[in-house]
């Protein structure tokens, strides 16, 4: 599969993967994504369920996110800028600034400039959503801590140079490989 016998060895461990597409879910999952920026997996869950506890346990059309006073999803554990960001996401879909058909016509580079274009979505969430939302199969995500502490750890690699060089092997299934290296640190 990879012309990388780390890469290799890992696919042989944890077995094959497929991407699910999700892209009928971008506003959802670009949501999810503000709101578990930086945070552990355990907090963004429990800010993420008391968000949709505000809704009926279900996600808000972006109307009805827009209509929603920050200090009542400031209550579910957010910071009034993740609030501000996850209504710039609201906003962009509510007046069509942001369509999910035409950014899954989009190659990488176009969606990543699109997606970005909302303020609270930078590089890393794009890279997320392009991977794991629209199954874009060779995103490689150069700041993503995870993936910079895998390629230490299994290549003793640290350079941004020499990262995004070993990354390069890996095309045309970087985010394949990317699964693999976020897999690897489940030991540590």
């Amino acid at each position: 599969m990879f012309k990388d016998p780390i890469l290799n060895k890992l696919a042989k461990k944890y077995g094959a993967h497929i991407f699910e597409d999700r892209s009928n879910r971008l506003y959802e999952e670009l949501i999810e994504s503000i709101i578990s920026q930086q945070l552990s997996i355990k907090a963004a869950n429990t800010i993420y369920s008391r968000f949709l506890k505000l809704f009926g346990n279900r996600y808000p059309s972006p109307k009805k996110l827009l209509e929603t006073d920050n200090e009542k999803l400031r209550s579910a554990g957010m910071s009034y800028s993740k609030a501000n960001y996850i209504k710039n996401i609201a906003h962009a879909f509510e007046n069509k600034h942001l369509e999910t058909e035409k950014i899954k016509k989009m190659s990488d580079e176009e969606a990543t400039k699109e997606l970005t274009k909302i303020k609270g979505v930078g590089q890393w969430t794009s890279e997320m959503t392009l991977i794991f939302t629209l199954k874009r199969p060779d995103i490689f995500s150069l700041g993503d801590a995870g993936l910079r502490r895998a390629i230490k750890n299994l290549y003793k690699i640290e350079n941004d140079k020499d990262i995004l060089n070993l990354a390069e092997t890996w095309k045309p299934n970087r985010s394949l490989a990317c699964w693999y290296l976020w897999r690897s640190l489940e030991n540590d």
